[in-house]
């Protein structure tokens, strides 16, 4: 292991700092995680990619890692700023279905990303749900300080803490721009803890409360279940950089009253000692909104015929604190870089590990090494793990070993990939494996008994179903859809 700190880009203070553990050999994280009342585009799945790769660095480099993912089943409105109808209870309408059946099927649905892009399963998966009582009694310790009640329901004073917006520098009115107005607000920034039902109404989802029968704000369950699972402060918040500008500013005002905390100049007074942030995917054609109809979801990009690890190979070219466009023909190179690795490690496959000295994969462990220590500099790490892939002349069992130490924390899951597996049929294909496999066979036939004619026959008879034979392929995958 190598003595590099690991650095890590604070959005908080907005410099890199060295990871210094608050239990010492322990790292806890808590990544805010979906709202399940759709499906997940593939921008959302961004940020725990970005947040498995964290906690994969944080275990290779030796911690004893907590990660907590929450599931929002309550409390998210259809404006981030406070505004609107609960998610959860529009899609249920909207679907005729109950509230809970939709908060389930969307969590699995979820789930299966999580597992397709090989993002290891968190410590525990919080559900907001479970966390109504501790909510409330959350609530209840800063009301006096720190809220006020309007009809509407419990609202937190945000002038009651101090640095309230550094996260995202949003110190003026003008900055809160998507925060709604409610009628009796002192600030306009202040937020709803507690949503009381109007009278006369009735939600799915709701609980008695000292402010009335009604449901929790979204910004509250993070606050609770971060302090209740992982303890405050704990060592990193991560999330997508939306979160950034009003939802973890919120949220960090909630732990400062709950805590009794001063300012931000002490990081950890935020609950947290360092906020990480992914940045946005980037997608020109406007299909990365789920209001669109055919969102980008990964499901999508399987039945167009990539395999879902070709997006997560995507993501880890960029660093994830810059912007990531997507497009197909970036999908595609992505998938063409994955297919090379697997057959490089191919002939590792079948041997053993030998945890030996490693002396001629020492430059590649040690960019490697360095990549990671650098904010997760994941498009150096691919790199080096091609440096070592391409290292000739070694011991196959050391070499075995090296790819296994650096793809446990990529997580491409490149020893467990097969070529077949990269070779995923589209929904729309109107022709079978077999079929296309028994074509090629007859057309290489013919040309080794030179029936150029019928070679080109079978050729065509293929594009015409959308397959193309890939003469001459370096890579020997021979065709492709």
């Amino acid at each position: 292991m190598t003595d590099t700190p690991l650095k890590l880009f604070n959005s908080l203070t907005r410099q890199l700092e060295d990871f210094q553990p608050v239990h010492e050999g322990e790292a806890r994280v808590y990544t805010c995680g979906p709202t399940v009342y759709n499906y997940p585009h593939i921008g959302n799945m961004r940020a725990y990619v970005f947040a498995d790769v964290l906690g994969r660095t944080l275990s290779w480099r030796g911690y004893k890692l907590t990660h907590i993912i929450n599931i929002t089943d309550v409390g998210h409105l259809t404006d981030d700023g406070d505004a609107g109808e609960d998610k959860l209870e529009k899609m249920a309408a909207t679907q005729k279905q109950s509230i809970w059946d939709i908060a389930e099927h969307y969590t699995q649905a979820f789930k299966a990303d999580v597992k397709a892009l090989n993002i290891r399963e968190p410590a525990q998966w919080s559900l907001a749900t479970d966390y109504i009582a501790e909510m409330i009694d959350f609530a209840k310790s800063i009301e006096a300080k720190h809220c006020y009640q309007l009809d509407s329901g419990l609202y937190f004073d945000v002038s009651t803490v101090e640095d309230y917006g550094r996260l995202a520098r949003a110190v003026t009115e003008e900055g809160e721009g998507r925060i709604d107005t409610v009628e009796g607000k002192r600030n306009a920034a202040d937020f709803a803890i507690w949503r009381t039902t109007p009278a006369g109404e009735s939600r799915q989802m709701e609980w008695d409360s000292p402010w009335g029968r009604g449901a929790p704000g979204w910004h509250l369950e993070c606050s609770v279940m971060g302090g209740k699972l992982l303890g405050f402060p704990f060592d990193i918040h991560t999330g997508g950089i939306d979160h950034r500008e009003i939802h973890h500013p919120n949220e960090i005002a909630q732990n400062q009253a709950y805590c009794g905390c001063g300012g931000l100049d002490d990081a950890a007074h935020s609950g947290a000692k360092i906020w990480m942030h992914n940045n946005f995917l980037v997608e020109r054609s406007g299909k990365m909104s789920k209001s669109s109809g055919e969102f980008l979801r990964l499901q999508l990009l399987i039945d167009k015929g990539y395999h879902p690890l070709a997006y997560r190979m995507m993501c880890l070219q960029a660093h994830y604190r810059s912007e990531l466009e997507f497009s197909w023909e970036g999908l595609g190179a992505a998938l063409t870089r994955l297919k090379r690795m697997v057959m490089a490690v191919q002939p590792l496959r079948e041997v053993e590990s030998a945890a030996t000295d490693y002396p001629k994969f020492a430059p590649a462990l040690a960019k490697f090494q360095d990549a990671m220590a650098d904010d997760l500099n994941t498009a150096i790490a691919l790199t080096a793990l091609e440096d070592a892939l391409a290292t000739k002349k070694v011991d196959a069992g050391i070499k075995r070993a090296v790819v296994e130490r650096m793809d446990a924390v990529l997580g491409l899951g490149l020893l467990d990939l097969a070529r077949t597996d990269l070779r995923i049929r589209p929904k729309d294909a109107v022709i079978s494996e077999a079929e296309i496999e028994d074509a090629l066979e007859r057309r290489k036939g013919a040309r080794v008994e030179k029936d150029f004619a019928t070679s080109d026959a079978i050729r065509d008879e293929l594009a015409a179903k959308g397959v193309e034979a890939m003469d001459g392929d370096p890579m020997g995958w021979e065709w492709k859809l």
